[in-house]
């Protein structure tokens, strides 16, 4: 195993001390342990629904500092622990790791390795596409039903891909930002509506025939926006809520659920087996090789998400870019090669 010698290296990471406030600061870099890896980022992506909820302390969030964040961490090992056997230096490697230099993480769990032909910008949205799969997954999505994605941010123009690779028709993206839904028609929308516009209601009965939606993928998490969404569904229709609601809702049930027969399907990234599982399930590490192949041969795009690259030590305007932007920004991925 490759140790550090002399003075002990330092690295740079993403710090949360308080409500709102970001910093960069210093930590000591320490060898793995028997089973970890040590691995030197690349690129991060800021996942903007959850970070930006965690940061400002929104509803359904824990609220404490200093909080370290960040979960789609792309980059190279270059120490291993002296029991790893599926992982060398210079391997690189997909991991949930925290905005950092450096991470350690479990060869065993939260590790994957990517391919060569792979970028590592591309690679930082593994989780955040696999997350969008575990919610397109429970829609169970026959062909030739119509979808509807309510949100095209990150996760919902991803979800909106595997919709419509898993056999939608037609698929729709439903967003506020009219920027995003250009992104989402580049992406394959068959149509995409802004549920401000005047002809939203005539468009949503002319795409549906008058029936309301069979599948819809509730991505925003806004509390308003779920009891609106489901207005839009048709008799039997499933409804995921795959966004991290940030609120209490209000909600007709007897009109919008129990008279129409609408099944309401909570996912949450918690509820999946990680990397084993013995009720046939699709389990995380298997989703995310599926996103790996996806991104690698070129069937699920994510280009268009990454707004801008920027430097880590640019942190705190990246995020503050997010917050103020959102009719320009999507979502930014940082730069740790310096």
């Amino acid at each position: 195993m490759k140790r550090f010698s002399g003075k002990q290296l330092r690295g740079k990471r993403i710090v949360w001390p308080k409500k709102e406030t970001v910093e960069i600061e210093s930590f000591e870099i320490r060898d793995p342990e028997e089973k970890q890896v040590l691995i030197e980022a690349a690129k991060t992506a800021i996942s903007p629904g959850t970070e930006i909820a965690f940061l400002r302390a929104m509803p359904n969030t824990p609220g404490k500092f200093p909080m370290y964040p960040g979960w789609c961490h792309a980059g190279t090992i270059t120490q291993v622990g002296s029991k790893v056997t599926n992982f060398k230096i210079g391997d690189r490697v997909f991991s949930w790791s925290h905005h950092a230099s450096h991470a350690l993480a479990s060869e065993e769990r939260r590790v994957l390795p990517i391919p060569e032909n792979l970028s590592f910008s591309r690679a930082t949205f593994i989780n955040l596409a696999s997350i969008a799969l575990l919610g397109i997954r429970r829609a169970q999505i026959e062909l030739g039903e119509s979808v509807a994605v309510i949100g095209q941010g990150p996760v919902g123009l991803l979800a909106l891909q595997l919709a419509k690779l898993s056999g939608g028709l037609p698929v729709v993206g439903i967003d506020l930002i009219d920027r995003r839904l250009e992104v989402s028609s580049g992406y394959g929308a068959d149509y995409t509506l802004n549920p401000n516009a005047h002809s939203f209601k005539n468009k949503v009965a002319d795409i549906t025939q008058g029936k309301g939606f069979n599948v819809i993928i509730e991505v925003t998490g806004n509390p308003e926006a779920i009891a609106r969404s489901l207005k839009l569904a048709g008799k039997h229709a499933r409804m995921v809520l795959l966004g991290s609601a940030r609120g209490e809702s209000r909600v007709n049930f007897y009109s919008d659920v129990h008279k129409k027969g609408v099944h309401m399907i909570g996912v949450h990234d918690s509820l999946r087996p990680c990397y084993e599982s013995s009720a046939g399930r699709w389990t995380l590490k298997e989703d995310c090789n599926v996103i790996i192949a996806l991104l690698s041969k070129d069937r699920l795009g994510v280009d268009e998400l990454i707004s801008e690259e920027v430097s880590f030590l640019d942190a705190p305007q990246a995020y503050k870019k997010i917050i103020e932007n959102k009719e320009t920004v999507i979502t930014i991925v940082l730069n740790w090669v310096r």
